[in-house]
């Protein structure tokens, strides 16, 4: 695919949103998801419910493009879920697209996820041993299966009953006819938030998506927090022992919106504060500042204003660009970075210039985008990182499971910055970019994951059993 060819950027996996007690919840929610599109590019889905009757539909694409014209006509209902699922290649089915839908024992449910659990594959093996036969090669349907497996008849307490065997990262929902569940991981390894639309409650793993549907940002979930919405209101309870506030730290530096809050910190002055950190940090003599496309302009903006250098829009993104694009020579394929990113020749031409970006994982894409400068007429590039060197696999939801895909493990800076072509680089370090996010949370690290920079990973990890079934929750 295009993206993952060209574009070697991290991969989130995927977003969730959810109402209860609206009348149209399904619409709502098709408008929560065009918010979270970011999140993911595969496909998209939505079940709802009217308290008798399921609702459900799930479609291949981008979210317009999952629900052709009048598949929301046929939707009723006041609860609803709905996902939209990262891309990746090799696993594009519709059998992966969520929400998941399920009729067992005590009734029907259906599930959405954000995120990964790190003991999936022995979960699986162990419910296969017992009889389970599975469909998808999600781990929500592992998560459903031990759902379904819960003593308690009552579906609130046998999602908690299932939640005690799962390990990782998870922003989950979890509905039936009548009752809207939320629970996010012990760890808040993803981001997961409430809002108020009139009377009915929303759920998203943006606040964004509140901004779309015309909802307040009512609070955020906590780790390891249950919530039950029903006709008897909102009742919340801990399923796990509060652990240490572990937030994947790229939902700052990259995933997120820059509209979006996280734990009360605007996304976009965050990124602007590690902008002007790394200046603090990397200075160097220059002519025009400017940021790749565009998750890093608001930390080039920041790189700017602390510098006094001229910030410019050096590059700019081609929007049109389709999904999955296959080139058939080696050398297409080395100039189609070309149709996803251009220089403007005008404003970089005989520059020194400084080029922010968010991150480098493999190393391919920066040094084709320093190349691009440096055709259009750049004098010097000096590349900057709004974020310290990647050099450790993510096994919580985002698309590196070891460590040979990443440069930083195996090459110094300065290795990097000859692969990439660049006259100097400089990444931010670890204690910058915690102090320049600002969080305010006295748990080690402040509340960030940082097992890509450090190693340290949040839960335990057995890494062959880590690996997962299906990048793609």
């Amino acid at each position: 695919m295009f993206d993952r060819v060209i574009w070697d950027k991290l991969n989130e996996e995927c977003g969730v949103f959810g109402i209860y007690q609206h009348r149209d919840a399904a619409q709502v929610t098709y408008l929560g998801l065009h918010a979270l599109q970011h999140r993911g590019q595969e496909s998209a889905g939505i079940c709802a419910s009217d308290g008798e009757n399921w609702y459900k539909h799930r479609g291949m694409g981008l979210v317009n493009e999952a629900f052709g014209k009048g598949d929301l006509e046929k939707f009723r209902g006041h609860i609803a879920i709905g996902h939209t699922r990262y891309t990746t290649a090799g696993s594009s089915k519709i059998e992966n697209a969520q929400p998941l839908f399920f009729r067992y024992a005590y009734g029907s449910m259906a599930v959405a996820h954000n995120g990964n659990l790190v003991n999936a594959s022995q979960l699986r093996k162990e419910l296969e041993a017992k009889g389970s036969i599975f469909q998808t090669t999600s781990d929500t349907e592992v998560i459903a299966h031990l759902i379904a497996r819960a003593k308690s008849e009552k579906l609130p307490e046998a999602v908690k009953e299932a939640l005690q065997h799962i390990k990782g990262a998870y922003a989950l929902l979890v509905m039936n006819e009548k009752q809207l569940i939320i629970a996010l991981d012990p760890n808040g390894l993803r981001p997961l938030s409430l809002g108020l639309l009139g009377d009915a409650i929303c759920v998203a793993s943006e606040t964004c998506a509140f901004d779309i549907v015309g909802a307040e940002y009512w609070r955020d979930v906590q780790p390891g927090e249950l919530i039950v919405i029903d006709e008897h209101g909102v009742h919340t309870s801990q399923f796990a022992e509060k652990v240490s506030r572990s937030l994947c730290t790229f939902e700052y530096i990259y995933f997120a919106r820059p509209d979006s809050d996280i734990d009360g910190i605007n996304v976009h002055l965050a990124r602007k504060r590690l902008g002007k950190q790394l200046a603090h940090e990397a200075p160097v003599q220059a002519d025009v500042v400017t940021g790749v496309p565009d998750s890093s302009i608001s930390a080039a903006i920041g790189y700017a204003e602390a510098t006094g250098i001229p910030y410019e829009i050096g590059l700019i993104k081609n929007r049109y660009i389709g999904r999955t694009f296959i080139q058939p020579t080696q050398e297409l394929r080395e100039r189609a970075v070309h149709l996803k990113l251009s220089a403007v020749r005008k404003v970089v031409e005989g520059k020194r210039v400084i080029m922010l970006d968010d991150s480098i994982v493999r190393g391919t894409t920066s040094g084709r985008i320093v190349g691009m400068l440096r055709e259009a007429g750049a004098k010097e590039v000096h590349v900057r990182i709004s974020s310290p060197p990647v050099m450790n696999p993510c096994f919580y939801g985002i698309d590196t499971s070891s460590r040979e895909e990443l440069i930083a493990a195996s090459k110094s800076v300065e290795e990097i910055r000859r692969f990439i072509g660049a006259d100097s680089l400089a990444f931010l370090s670890v204690e910058g970019m915690i102090e320049a996010i600002g969080r305010n949370d006295d748990s080690p690290n402040r509340g960030h994951c940082l097992a890509c920079f450090t190693g340290q990973y949040p839960t335990e990890i057995e890494f062959e059993a880590a690996l997962p079934i299906d990048k793609c929750e």
